[in-house]
Order: structure tokens, then C-alpha cells, then sequence
């Protein structure tokens, strides 16, 4: 079992930079694939960034140049940097592990972030 604790989030205005980071209590964290995930007002949860357990890495489109994932596994941690941030990322991030399947198999309470003038 794996539990999941976020942190980071607040708000800041449109071009400023945050640091998520999701920090997991358990065994064999680094056998998990880690994802940021963000679900806005009225929208699905979607995946922003993925770490698999060998280090490769994926964003979604919206965020490629602007946001960076990295994880610690001697430390437990998993960040994400985001910056020039811009009022579409104003959302709930998540993070989850996944040991198999699509969908993780745990996730953490969430961090909101808002983005605003």
C-alpha cells in the first residue's frame, strides 16, 4: 500500500512558477508509475505528466516546455515544476501511482492551484 501526500499548490498570477510535490509513505515506491493529474471545475481528471518506474517520461500537450517531472525515489518524492503558468492550469493536481493497468491504484488528496490576475 502506498499513500500519497501533495503539496505546493496556491495562487499565483499569470507567468509566475510553482512546485508540486507528492510526497508517498510505503514500500516500493519506486516500483510505481507516478502521474500528476488535474481535474478543473466541470471537467475530467486528466493526466498532465507521467514517470514510469524506469524513468520515462510524458505530458500532455497543454504543458510540454512549461512543466518538468521528476521523482526522488531515495527520498520517497515526486515534483512537479510548472512554469509560466497561465489561468487554464487553475485546477485540483493530483498525484497517483499505478502498479498495473491504466488507472492508478492510489492517489492523494490534491493540491489546488489557481492561476489569476
Amino acid at each position: 500500500q502506498v499513500q500519497l501526500v501533495e503539496s505546493g499548490g496556491g495562487l499565483v498570477q499569470p507567468g509566475e512558477s510553482l512546485r508540486l510535490s507528492c510526497a508517498a509513505s510505503g514500500a516500493f515506491f519506486s516500483r510505481y508509475d507516478i502521474g500528476w493529474y488535474r481535474q478543473a471545475p466541470g471537467k475530467q481528471r486528466e493526466l498532465v505528466a507521467g514517470i514510469t518506474r524506469g524513468g520515462s517520461i510524458n505530458y500532455v500537450d497543454s504543458v510540454k516546455g512549461r512543466f518538468t517531472i521528476s521523482r526522488d525515489n531515495a527520498k520517497n518524492l515526486v515534483y512537479l515544476q510548472m512554469n509560466s503558468l497561465k489561468p487554464e492550469d487553475t485546477a485540483v493536481y493530483y498525484c497517483g501511482a499505478r502498479w498495473a493497468g491504466v488507472t492508478p491504484q492510489y492517489w492523494g488528496q490534491g493540491t489546488q492551484v489557481t492561476v489569476s490576475s
